[in-house]
């Protein structure tokens, strides 16, 4: 009972400080934190200990798996270049960077132990930088970027910290062994995860009932992961790859009310999740603070050099990565010369989080598996002093740095041409498809439907007029929307007179729901 009223209580914090957050405009992950680390000393509040297990199974699949199918494949596939660059060769000179540096300063702990801190820190998180550039609105490829780099940091990193902790221990301290373990990891992940993704598509195409659409959909992140770590190979390659290719092709393979439900289903559990796992950092940190045996001047100046590096080592690879590899032709004549603004967003867009928080907790004990001893306390508050300080440094300044460099995201003239563009081409399709099944249905209908399809290719056209009036189509929403009001109050009187049962309303305020919602789409 108290393990319920515990997560009750930390679920509603976690609402309460979002809706905070997003009141005051700040970022939502690091509201949850602060809050977090301010209740730990409440006296009576309840401690908190996140195993890496439920990070790593429970909290991170959905997290990646979500973020992977609402991934536009073309534009991964397009940006792919600089998304590895930045998921695999920065976190690699991230982690032996930062590793080497930390050897230095504590030259009697195992550089492999040092290299591991290194790859902990390393991955940018995929919840805080993407959500923070959607909501700054930074150009789509550099959204992209941000997100393909944070799908697959992760697999890096993770596979990074085995390594290490492996030579740490002794349980692989080859070339050769180290390169198998990288290869059987991430080459099996994406082996389960195309298994496991064609094998769900050819079961959503069979399914006819949303809500069993809907439970596999949910089911999916968390039994990939469970198979991919039975099986000793890399979960987050599983899901990442599942995730993008069941996205790419969801509009064939679930019907309109189960993505409608999928997608609502799916916001609620990443917005809960995302407000608990930061109040859980929070909650945490006290006690990671109090765990630490190392003097405060090392300690401090650990955490200074770490933070200092991974901000230089991602300013020093981001601006050859962009320019450099423009000076082969191939890349020049196909790629735009961005504005250093752009490289520089993104270089600051290295805020760390979840994943950062699981891999601390694999470092093993002195003792433990063969692992000498070494400061595994100081490294666990290393990584979440880094959680921390990314947030709160980058984190709140990057709206300002993107206003000040003059980021910002694509005209919305060019997405409304093509809108239209591509409505135009649709609505002849559906005249065709008109012309073809009206055989036998009455003139009105089919007169009815022929007047939609031009409504809705004037609207698309509307967007693109004069912002100074009410368009046709505004003027239309916000009628339609009183009058589904009026509708829907006559409903709820003839409910309470005893004139309707509960469900003749249910069925009229269901189908007013779903129109009004449209009205809704419509303006957004």
């Amino acid at each position: 009972m108290e393990t319920i009223v515990d997560t009750v209580v930390l679920v509603a914090i976690s609402v309460v400080g979002a809706a905070l957050a997003r009141r005051l405009g700040f970022v939502a992950p690091l509201v949850l934190l602060l809050a977090g680390l301010g209740l730990s000393y409440v006296p009576g509040f309840p401690e908190a200990h996140l195993e890496h297990e439920l990070v790593l199974i429970g909290i991170l699949p959905p997290l990646l798996y979500v973020a992977a199918l609402q991934t536009s494949v073309p534009a991964f596939r397009l940006a792919l270049r600089p998304i590895l660059l930045l998921a695999v060769g920065l976190v690699v000179l991230t982690a032996l960077v930062v590793g080497f540096l930390v050897h230095l300063l504590l030259p009697a702990v195992p550089l492999s132990a040092c290299v591991a801190l290194g790859a902990i820190v390393a991955p940018p998180d995929a919840v805080s930088a993407t959500a923070i550039a959607r909501r700054v609105g930074l150009p789509r490829r550099v959204v992209t970027i941000l997100e393909g780099e944070s799908l697959l940091n992760d697999a890096t990193a993770l596979v990074m910290v085995r390594v290490a902790i492996g030579a740490l221990t002794g349980t692989a301290i080859g070339f050769w062994e180290i390169s198998k373990d990288v290869v059987v990891t991430a080459g099996g992940g994406l082996a389960i995860g195309l298994a496991f993704a064609a094998a769900l598509a050819w079961l959503h195409r069979k399914i006819e009932d949303p809500l069993l659409d809907d439970a596999v959909a949910l089911l999916t992140p968390f039994v990939v992961v469970i198979v991919a770590e039975k099986l000793h190979t890399s979960s987050v390659v599983a899901v990442v790859v599942a995730g993008l290719y069941l996205g790419h092709r969801i509009p064939y393979l679930l019907s309109a009310t189960s993505r409608l439900q999928m997608e609502a289903v799916w916001r609620l559990i990443i917005f809960l999740l995302e407000g608990v796992v930061f109040l859980l950092v929070g909650l945490q940190l006290r006690t990671v603070v109090g765990d630490i045996e190392t003097d405060m001047a090392t300690t401090l100046r650990v955490t200074g050099v770490v933070f200092a590096a991974l901000l230089i080592v991602r300013f020093a690879w981001m601006y050859p990565a962009t320019y450099l590899a423009r000076l082969i032709p191939s890349i020049r004549n196909r790629e735009t010369r961005p504005p250093v603004a752009v490289p520089t967003v993104i270089a600051w867009a290295g805020m760390r989080g979840v994943v950062t928080l699981a891999a601390a907790q694999i470092l093993p004990m002195p003792g433990e598996d063969n692992a000498p001893d070494y400061p595994r306390d100081l490294f666990v508050f290393v990584a979440f002093a880094v959680i921390v300080l990314t947030l709160l440094v980058q984190g709140t300044t990057l709206p300002w740095l993107a206003r000040r460099l003059k980021v910002r995201e694509d005209s919305s003239a060019q997405d409304a041409l093509a809108e239209a563009g591509v409505q135009h081409a649709a609505g002849r399709a559906a005249l065709e498809a008109l012309d073809e099944h009206a055989d036998g249905a009455p003139d009105s209908v089919v007169d009815r439907l022929r007047g939609l399809v031009e409504s809705r290719g004037n609207n698309a056209w509307e967007r693109l007029g004069s912002q100074d009036q009410e368009t046709p189509s505004a003027a239309y929403g916000r009628l339609r929307r009183e009058m589904i009001k009026a509708e829907r109050h006559v409903f709820k009187i003839a409910r309470n007179e005893g004139r309707i049962p509960e469900e003749v309303l249910v069925r009229a305020q269901r189908e007013l729901d779903l129109e009004e919602s449209q009205l809704q789409r419509s303006d957004d």
